[in-house]
């Protein structure tokens, strides 16, 4: 009869609590990485190898360059990791329920990963324009600059220069990017958890840190082509007759691989790794964290 009791915990907080969860650990990573985004977004952008850019921001613009763009990388998490975390867990609760409770197998898991992470990145696409616009600012021309002081005063020039379309320009990258990133790191994560539990025999927590180094290589692999594409669409300007680079997401990749080939889609991977794997830590040992407290 006190079992029956049990269901008194719904309410909205249960439905709520993994978009919380999910939002508050993406912008706590972000907080600590942010410096490795901004070396990372100008290494994609050409200014250098990782010693080089980080000589030249500390010595041209200061210490201060490093979080240029905190608060479009706090909104994007407060949007896209929110909105994918939340999503990816109410997923997989529906499909666990669907198979009468039982553990879902992989390629069930990979598929909410991957529906998961469209969904976040589709609302969480013009937190990241604004992101690379601020972080590739300096990069630009003194003429090209916008100087957009935050993230709201940059989503509202955005606007209403280019209007309110624009705001999800490189949205298609954004969302394979966040696709691929997803199936990488969930599908690895798990299996790697397997492995380091029942092969190597490691405790809880030492199992989720290196799964989630594991997975956040994975991650790295599979989603780098897509942010590198997807940055050079976002910073990109038109020349003087108005005309942009690239027509599109495959026209820039098209000409990336014909100028560079297909290593260039790579470049920047170990600082990517290095921004990824803390990223993926943190979540990991969230969603581990309010599954836990969900199904309790």
């Amino acid at each position: 009869m006190g079992d029956e009791k049990k269901p008194k915990s719904g309410g909205v907080w249960p439905t709520v609590k993994p978009f919380v969860n999910g939002g508050a650990s993406g912008m706590l990573a972000t907080c600590v990485i942010q410096p490795i985004d901004m070396i990372k977004v100008r290494i994609q952008l050409g200014q250098g190898s990782a010693g080089q850019v980080t000589r030249t921001m500390l010595k041209e613009e200061g210490i201060g360059a490093f979080y240029k763009g905190l608060s479009a990388g706090l909104l994007r998490q407060a949007t896209y990791t929110t909105a994918r975390l939340g999503s990816f867990r109410i997923l997989t609760n529906k499909a666990i329920e669907a198979n009468d409770g039982k553990p879902l197998p992989l390629y069930q898991k990979a598929l909410c990963g991957l529906t998961a992470g469209a969904i976040g990145a589709t609302v969480g696409s013009p937190a990241d324009l604004a992101l690379i616009r601020m972080q590739a600012d300096a990069t630009l021309p003194a003429a090209q600059r916008r100087h957009y002081k935050n993230a709201f005063h940059a989503l509202y020039r955005i606007v209403a220069d280019e209007g309110v379309l624009a705001l999800w320009k490189g949205a298609g990258p954004t969302v394979v990017r966040a696709m691929a990133l997803n199936m990488g790191m969930l599908a690895s994560y798990d299996q790697s958890v397997e492995f380091f539990k029942d092969n190597v025999g490691l405790s809880e927590a030492s199992t989720v840190l290196a799964a989630s180094s594991v997975s956040g290589f994975f991650a790295a692999a599979c989603s780098l082509p897509f942010d590198y594409v997807k940055t050079q669409i976002q910073k990109m300007q038109p020349d003087a007759q108005g005309k942009y680079p690239y027509t599109g997401s495959l026209d820039c990749a098209m000409k990336t691989l014909k100028a560079g080939g297909p290593f260039k889609f790579y470049t920047g991977f170990p600082v990517y790794c290095v921004r990824i794997a803390p990223h993926v830590m943190v979540l990991s040992l969230s969603l581990s964290l309010s599954f836990l407290y969900t199904v309790s």
